[in-house]
């Protein structure tokens, strides 16, 4: 027997992009409801960028410490010991689900588990409950792209590696993005021998090109095997791991492995919704929406995060809960806040992490900036050599007459973090000179920024 329930807003997705909506609007006093078919979190505090680092800080402390033998360290052979490794990676995220869910519940929010499929425009029902809301916020993030190819059901995701027990001798990983890279590093420094195979002539298509090749270089050095321009056709079961065919400039060629990872894209997981039926207008991209997250064929839907397709946003976490907070303004006070996107930092968490932020040199070019490019080699800086970083570059962009950074590109020890110093400088409107007039604490790898911009 259905139930039926009546709520001010209804938030389908328990991540960065709707937990922040629900609790505002809660304690706006609203009635609020929240549905996940997942465990409650969202992708980066369970499945995502969280868990991911606990992996990718063991794998550089290892390669620190590979990199050092000789140069002071003496140790014994450092490894990863992968089964404790989870173990710890389990203290982060265990409990994330029940104090979420206990938050919620402590706040008088609603929570609802299950499947949510839209009746009519302001309806949806999970399992046998139907709940009404003046107003449904979808944030149900992204989910692994389906590739069409045969075997494809062998394949596992970036959740299921992040929950491996064991970690195979030999792992394919199908794709040539951020996912497959960043756990080939892990991967590869835990032992494991590692093949990426991209489709395309070059991988991570949203950096730069030149740090790009360096990072390959590095991943190279790592023991990683990249095969470019393979696209994968098939993926074959064996007695003892699997064989996936792929397709060359040259000629076919099979790869074996005991795992296949899928790393090859993904898409907003809005595709179950049933959308239609509330008359929401998607794409392969997702849910179309205005500048204020609303949906353009549906006023009574919101969407933000990856649920949402809007020219300039960033399918990155920070991102997510920053249109959450625009969403829950536009909410309570009708439609008034658009989001500004300018000087989002972007990192591929790789050992060395490669980062970016602000302009392209193609974008800067297609914008009709005049821009000089102020870009080295910073392997054999202090900052690098002290450490014995083989692999560093930076490549600055300003512009000519006001000396304005208007992009900014980094590979190297701690770029994750220095290149939160551009976002900064790129968002507020700093010039060169700004940077080089601060008083940096020394020797750091923030101090290098000095000499980026000179």
């Amino acid at each position: 027997m259905e139930k039926t329930e009546q709520f001010d807003l209804i938030v389908i997705g328990t991540g960065a992009a709707g937990s922040s909506v629900a609790d505002r609007c809660r304690k706006a006093g609203w009635s609020v409801a929240v549905i996940d078919e997942l465990p409650f979190g969202g992708t980066c505090a369970l499945r995502g960028c969280d868990p991911k680092k606990v992996l990718v800080g063991a794998a550089d402390l290892i390669d620190w410490h590979r990199r050092m033998q000789k140069l002071g360290v003496v140790t014994g052979n450092t490894a990863i010991n992968w089964e404790a490794l989870m173990h710890f990676k389990r203290t982060f995220t265990d409990p994330i689900p029940m104090d979420r869910e206990e938050s919620y519940k402590k706040a008088d929010i609603a929570v609802f588990h299950g499947t949510a499929r839209f009746i009519d425009k302001t309806t949806v029902q999970v399992g046998n409950t139907v709940l009404r809301g003046r107003f449904i916020h979808v944030a149900v993030g992204a989910k692994p792209m389906r590739l069409g190819i045969s075997g494809e059901e062998h394949l596992i995701t970036s959740t299921q590696f992040l929950e491996l027990a064991s970690l195979p001798k030999r792992i394919l990983f199908v794709g040539g993005g951020y996912i497959s890279f960043e756990f080939a590093h892990v991967a590869a420094r835990a032992g494991a021998k590692v093949t990426i195979l991209h489709r395309g002539a070059r991988p991570l298509e949203g950096f730069d090109s030149d740090l790009v090749a360096n990072l390959m270089e590095a991943t190279k050095s790592a023991g990683i095997a990249i095969e470019l321009d393979t696209a994968v056709e098939a993926i074959e079961k064996l007695e003892n791991g699997f064989a996936v065919r792929g397709i060359t400039k040259k000629s076919p060629k099979i790869f074996e492995g005991d795992l296949v990872v899928h790393g090859a894209g993904r898409l907003p997981a809005v595709d179950g919704l049933d959308l239609e039926k509330a008359d929401v207008a998607y794409t392969r991209k997702g849910i179309t929406v205005n500048k204020y997250f609303q949906s353009v064929s549906n006023p009574a839907v919101y969407a933000a995060g990856d649920a949402k397709t809007l020219p300039g946003s960033l399918p990155l976490t920070p991102v997510a809960g920053y249109e959450g907070s625009i969403v829950a303004t536009n909410l309570l006070e009708g439609n008034r806040l658009t989001p500004d996107y300018t000087g989002v930092p972007s990192v591929v968490f790789t050992i060395p992490p490669l980062a970016t932020v602000g302009l392209s040199e193609n974008g800067a070019r297609s914008q009709g900036f005049e821009f000089s490019v102020n870009t080295g080699d910073m392997s054999d800086w202090y900052s690098s050599r002290r450490i014995n970083a083989k692999h560093a570059r930076y490549k600055v962009l300003l512009e000519n007459k006001s000396r304005k950074i208007i992009g900014a590109h980094l590979l190297g020890p701690h770029a994750e973090e220095v290149i939160n110093l551009f976002a900064l400088a790129i968002r507020k409107g700093l010039v060169a000179s700004d940077i080089e007039e601060m008083l940096w604490a020394y020797p750091t790898h923030a101090s290098d920024t000095n000499y980026m911009v000179e």
